[in-house]
C-alpha cells in the first residue's frame, strides 16, 4: 500500500508541476487573470494533497486501514477539486461545459477535508495506545 501511495503522490506532484507551468506559460495569454488563477487553486491544491501522500505512504505512525482511506478520499478529492477547477477555468477552451458539473468541485474539497480528519483521528487513536 505505501509504495502505490508514494507513486500515486510523485505522479501528482509531477503533474502538478507540468500543468502548473502550462498554465504559467501556455494559458498565460488565452485566459483571463481570474480563470488563471482559477487554474493555480486547482495546481496548488493538488500539489498540496501530492506532498499529503507523500507524507502518509511515507509514515509508519498511521495505520494500513487509515492510510488506505486517505489515499482514497484525496484521490477522489483531486479528481473532482483540482480536475473540476481546471475545467472550469478553461471551459471556453473546451467543447464540454464545466459548468454543468461544477457541483463535484465543493464533493472533491470536502473529500479533501475527510482526508485531513481521517489523519488527525488517526494520529489521536494512535496516541492513545
Amino acid at each position: 500500500m505505501n509504495q502505490k501511495i508514494l507513486i500515486t503522490g510523485a505522479l501528482f506532484g509531477i503533474l502538478s508541476v507540468a500543468l502548473g507551468a502550462f498554465g504559467a506559460h501556455g494559458l498565460k495569454a488565452v485566459l483571463s487573470p481570474e480563470q488563471l488563477t482559477t487554474f493555480e487553486t486547482g495546481v496548488r491544491y493538488q500539489m498540496y494533497h501530492a506532498i499529503l501522500l507523500l507524507f502518509v505512504g511515507g509514515t509508519n505512525i498511521l495505520e494500513v486501514k487509515t492510510k488506505k482511506t486517505i489515499f482514497i478520499l484525496i484521490l477522489v478529492g483531486i479528481i473532482f477539486f483540482s480536475g473540476s477547477i481546471y475545467g472550469l477555468a478553461t471551459n471556453e477552451m473546451s467543447a464540454f461545459n464545466f459548468k454543468t458539473i461544477a457541483l463535484i468541485t465543493p464533493v472533491g474539497g470536502s473529500a479533501l477535508i475527510a482526508a485531513w480528519v481521517v489523519m488527525l483521528v488517526g494520529f489521536i487513536k494512535k496516541s492513545q495506545v
